[in-house]
């Protein structure tokens, strides 16, 4: 069963025809990037916007490996809060914005200029878009991927070996002094005020494709008037 809770319509939305601010957060290893994915196409382009918090790491310069190892990239001070609210509140005054994508220390790959423009739907995605309380207080639906945490460590092991070079040991390191403690301090105690938590443990793609298109059409339905 994917649905902690049963499907209930939260949305409230603003008659003023204010942007509606979706958040998605859940720990590494809880499946975001493919819900995110899902979700998005089931969406028009000029219909929905989309801002990852990934992209507001402060920049901690050129790291060696072993340094990138060291470095704790889950906590809140690693991200650029101030960046990040400003242009949420430019995107929710529809403006458009311009960002360059983070590319993960990956020294070989050249940066790309993110321009985001203002929809009807507002989606942010993060591990830590619930704990910046100026944007958090004014999220209308917010989504809480959940995950057992050995499920999380097995993904992320995968992902980490194989996309991003890292060997076990160091995955290992991050993920008991990094991933965890972060995860327990900053993202676990925003579960319980989430408008829907969804459970993730199987990696089934058929459960996020069903519970991405109930969210969709309700979000048509009541924000956009479909």
């Amino acid at each position: 069963m994917l649905w902690e809770c049963d499907i209930v319509n939260y949305i409230n939305y603003n008659v003023d025809k204010k942007p509606y601010l979706v958040g998605i957060s859940g720990s590494s290893g809880s499946g975001k990037t493919f819900f995110l994915k899902t979700f998005l196409e089931h969406f028009q382009k000029e219909e929905i916007t989309f801002l990852s918090l990934d992209d507001y790491y402060n920049p901690p310069g050129k790291l060696t490996y072993e340094e990138n190892v060291l470095y704790n990239f889950d906590v809140p001070n690693s991200f650029d809060e101030r960046q990040w609210t400003s242009d949420i509140q430019q995107l929710m005054s529809g403006k458009t914005i311009h960002k360059k994508e983070y590319t993960f220390n990956n020294l070989d790959t050249e940066p790309s200029l993110l321009e985001i423009h203002p929809a009807p739907i507002i989606l942010v995605e993060g591990i830590l878009v619930y704990h910046f309380e100026e944007i958090a207080q004014q999220i209308n639906l917010k989504l809480f991927l959940d995950v057992d945490e050995e499920v999380a460590l097995r993904r992320r092991m995968k992902r980490d070996i194989e996309e991003r070079n890292y060997t076990y040991e160091d995955v290992m390191y991050k993920w008991i002094n990094h991933v965890l403690p972060s995860y327990r301090t900053y993202l676990l105690p925003h579960k319980d005020l989430a408008h829907q938590v969804i459970l993730n443990n199987v990696d089934i793609p058929e459960n996020i494709v069903r519970v991405t298109e109930e969210l969709s059409n309700m979000l048509k339905r009541d924000v956009l008037g479909y």
